[in-house]
């Protein structure tokens, strides 16, 4: 019985991908946006749209409660109490609430514990982490030892790390070395508490991580510690993306974060993003989703993780002196930020700026810089550092003799500009309704935009208003991208998450890695760039290993009683 269910999910999946790839054009043609889809589809489109996919249940309680309603209080996720299982969750992610300085401190990059030892940074305060890290420098130390490399000294009062011989029993390492991932935590858990500290430090890779897959996340955070303590800020920020994804009540809140996350996009891998990113989503986008264009443009501007990525740290006005010296670093104009913020974040590869607007901005924006960013430094305006000269930005004349209100008059002018209304609104209708939106809808909300100061709720509701967003040309027209396809899969069939590693890793196979699309463009809105068949059979492959079971840290129903039926559905692939 479940190798059939498991059959025909597998089928189905593959037929709903590849009849959307013959339907997609016929869908999309400008006669299908004035016909209205059927009243009892309206719960669907909603959910499909608004949501990333639709839990058992989910279009019957929007019916009851009404469709206005519902869309009402998704457009003010604070009225709307958050799911406890969320904040559950969530609780042992400690970093997604600290400063950028306090991660590199509480979970230090090599570089940074090096600069610990050599008592240049304070190990943490907490004793536990000081105690964590300390066994990495004892462990990194015996490793360079074995290779014949001189360490440098332990700080005082560090641990050594033993090896497991001198900490456990042989009936105790063999439990450890051949037990199920059961038997090997009970007897994990047997131990005190110091000395389970002691025996992850001694463990080798492959046995913490069989170790992590059975382990309460107390005892997985410690694995994980181990493992680096830099990979955990990174880990905690993909896994509770997931996290709420699935999860979260505020369901249009959690599809706008990820929406302008990705417009004004950051790569983590960079350097010092990889401590920067987590304050970026959680104070530059998440506040302003639904707020006003400037409000965002502004928080990212000024955010280390934009001025880090796009290297605009580093930009000096062509008028301040070089510096001197054999390792003095030569730095100057730099283009890069000034480029992306009228071609990708406001106006548009066509919006009518000229090379000369890109230079022009550029100045602007030179001093606006970072406080030691390696070490999570704050956003810092540095006078000496600006160009002072007069600047002109698309025709309007900056005077000379400013400082840090250039760059924030530019952004002044660009978020005002009828270029910046139509691109934006026509992202947010390629992304909510349709790959290749209806220009007269896109008109509308551009107007809205214009007329509202830029407000992102009001173009919204405009474009939630109108007839092309209920029509059929919009009604299931969409590819879902590898992170709404594997979200949706798991909401669909009632999943429960235990961790979302193994999810995270799910999508960055299908093609989208998170926070990882190094361009500044971002992911694409559109399905081109997921409609390909080595990209539809990793999809099935992820529904047979979902519906199986097979998934890390993911248990769902059974495929032949809801998870069968939601994962082989139109709605897998498309929305």
């Amino acid at each position: 019985m479940r190798r059939n269910a498991l059959r025909m999910l597998s089928c189905a999946v593959c037929l709903s991908a590849c009849t959307g790839i013959a339907v997609y054009a016929k869908r999309t043609a400008a006669a299908n946006f004035s016909k209205q889809i059927a009243r009892n589809d309206r719960a669907v489109q909603a959910l499909n749209r608004l949501t990333f996919g639709a839990r058992p249940g989910d279009a019957e309680q929007v019916r009851k409660i009404g469709l206005k309603k519902w869309i009402d209080l998704q457009l003010h996720p604070e009225r709307i109490p958050e799911n406890p299982v969320l904040a559950e969750k969530l609780k042992p992610f400690d970093t997604l609430a600290m400063p950028s300085d306090e991660l590199v401190r509480n979970y230090p990059a090599p570089q940074i514990v090096r600069q610990m030892v050599a008592g240049q940074i304070p190990f943490p305060t907490d004793p536990d982490r000081r105690m964590m890290i300390q066994r990495l420098v004892a462990r990194d130390e015996k490793k360079q030892a074995a290779g014949g490399q001189v360490a440098p000294p332990p700080p005082p009062g560090a641990p050594t790390v033993q090896p497991l011989t001198d900490i456990l029993t042989p009936p105790q390492i063999r439990a450890l070395r051949t037990g199920t991932p059961q038997e090997r935590l009970a007897m994990f858990q047997s131990l005190a508490a110091d000395k389970q500290d002691d025996v992850i430090a001694a463990l080798p890779a492959g046995i913490r991580q069989t170790l992590f897959a059975a382990a309460p996340p107390d005892v997985r955070r410690k694995i994980e510690m181990s493992a680096g303590p830099a990979q955990v800020v990174a880990r905690d920020l993909m896994e509770s993306k997931i996290l709420r994804a699935v999860y979260s009540s505020r369901q249009l809140d959690e599809v706008l974060a990820d929406f302008w996350f990705n417009h004004f996009n950051v790569f983590l891998d960079k350097g010092a993003d990889r401590y920067l990113i987590t304050e970026y989503d959680r104070e530059a986008i998440r506040p302003h989703v639904l707020g006003k264009f400037r409000d965002l443009l502004e928080a990212t501007a000024k955010s280390p993780a934009m001025l880090f990525y796009l290297d605009n740290w580093q930009s000096v006005g062509a008028n301040v002196p070089l510096p001197r010296g054999p390792n003095a670093q030569r730095r100057g104009l730099n283009e890069n930020y000034g480029r992306e913020l009228l071609e990708l974040h406001t106006l548009g590869v066509d919006g009518g700026y000229t090379q000369k607007d890109v230079t022009e901005v550029a100045r602007c924006f030179t001093g606006w810089s970072i406080n030691q960013p390696q070490r999570g430094g704050s956003f810092l305006f540095t006078p000496r550092l600006h160009d002072r000269g007069e600047k002109t930005v698309l025709g309007v004349k900056i005077p000379a003799g400013g400082g840090i209100e250039d760059g924030e008059k530019v952004l002044d002018i660009v978020a005002h500009q009828p270029a910046t209304a139509h691109f934006i609104s026509k992202k947010l209708a390629q992304r909510f309704v349709a790959d290749d939106p209806p220009p007269a809808l896109v008109e509308r909300m551009a107007q809205t935009f214009l007329k509202s100061n830029g407000d992102i709720r009001a173009v919204f509701e405009t474009m939630i208003a109108s007839r092309e967003f209920w029509s059929e040309g919009a009604f299931r027209s969409k590819m879902k991208s590898p992170l709404e396809m594997v979200v949706s899969a798991v909401r669909a069939s009632n999943g429960n998450v235990d961790f979302a590693t193994g999810l995270v890793n799910q999508v960055a196979q299908l093609g989208e890695p998170l926070y990882r699309k190094q361009e500044p463009t971002g992911y694409s809105n559109t399905g081109n760039e997921w409609m390909n068949s080595a990209g539809l059979m990793a999809r099935m492959n992820f529904a047979m290993q979902l519906a199986s079971n097979k998934v890390p840290g993911v248990m769902v129903e059974k495929p032949e009683n809801s998870a069968g039926i939601a994962l082989g559905s139109p709605e897998f692939q498309k929305k």
